[in-house]
């Protein structure tokens, strides 16, 4: 999948294995560039349901268009589609077996 970032200061970042380090810290650094090697190795998003270690999973409420990646506890990957158009299930929802780019938005705790 291809794999583009909410801004530039992310893409540095996630692009450079001493900064993840520095901003993260080694253990988080690591669960993040596997989540990264593992969404780029993939051909479409609904490839990465299937890895449990990972729990791929779309969030609720006000963050229902976004999806999450564990990495280290309680800190998740964060990332959105970046088909145009998104690709739409008849009843409305992310049709994972079509979504071929992300965004990635971050890493945060998303039980804040």
């Amino acid at each position: 999948m291809k794999i583009l970032f909410q801004n530039d200061r992310l893409r540095k970042e996630f692009n450079n294995s001493r900064l993840l380090v520095k901003r993260y810290g080694a253990i988080q650094a690591k669960l993040i560039q596997r989540r990264l090697a593992e969404i780029h190795a993939a051909d479409r998003l609904e490839d990465l349901r299937s890895l449990p270690q990972a729990r791929y999973h779309q969030l609720r409420e006000n963050r229902a268009e976004q999806i999450s990646a564990d990495v280290e506890y309680p800190y998740r990957l964060i990332f959105v589609c970046a088909n145009d158009p998104v690709p739409r299930n008849p009843d409305g929802g992310l049709d994972w077996t079509r979504v071929t780019a992300i965004v990635i938005i971050g890493v945060e705790n998303t039980h804040d």
